[in-house]
């Protein structure tokens, strides 16, 4: 009678033991992903030369016209002010200023190199980094001094200081949609 027993308990008892064992032995074991990595290609970064620089600029302050006044008096296609005409040496009229793609280029081109020089240092230092949240590059520094001056861009460097023209765009607008050009100032 007692073999009955044994084997009806051992019936009952050791496939519970090899359950509880499984599970033991099912958390130790390490399961991996199996799905497949995705391949991926390195990416080419490509700058947007000066030609393209220049396009983008004129169109965002209007639309590539050469005889355009907005109405705070800003002129052409870069939108020059007569003050900053003046500090770069252009002593001529409005007439023949609006009149002349050339003097426009030229004007634009000079502003550009003056604002390089006087932005040169924060340039070189912070190329590449993100300061206030803002990745720095040479055609983001430069389109922002387009728009707010180079003194402003300093306070900007100095303080996170923002401006903003009349119509409300950025200067930090400027920095982060113009970025990424690789320009040729001679």
């Amino acid at each position: 009678m007692k073999k009955p027993i044994v084997m009806v308990v051992c019936g009952i008892i050791l496939p519970l033991i090899m359950a509880f064992a499984s599970i033991k032995q099912s958390k130790q074991i390490k399961v991996t992903n199996l799905k497949p990595k995705p391949i991926v290609k390195p990416v080419e970064i490509k700058f947007k030369g000066h030609n393209e620089f220049l396009d983008a600029i004129g169109h965002r302050e209007s639309g590539n016209r050469y005889h355009i006044i907005n109405k705070f008096g800003y002129m052409g296609k870069y939108q020059f002010g007569k003050s900053t005409l003046k500090g770069l040496g252009f002593k001529i009229t409005q007439d023949e200023f609006l009149n002349s793609p050339y003097i426009q280029e030229k004007a634009m081109n000079k502003l550009l190199k003056h604002n390089k020089k006087k932005l040169d240092k924060y340039i070189t230092e912070y190329e590449g980094e993100i300061i206030h949240g803002i990745l720095i590059t040479e055609s983001g520094v430069l389109a922002a001094a387009h728009l707010a001056g180079a003194g402003n861009v300093r306070r900007f460097f100095r303080k996170g200081y923002e401006f903003k023209d009349g119509f409300g765009n950025k200067m930090t607008s400027y920095m982060v949609e113009f970025s990424g050009y690789d320009l040729v100032l001679q």
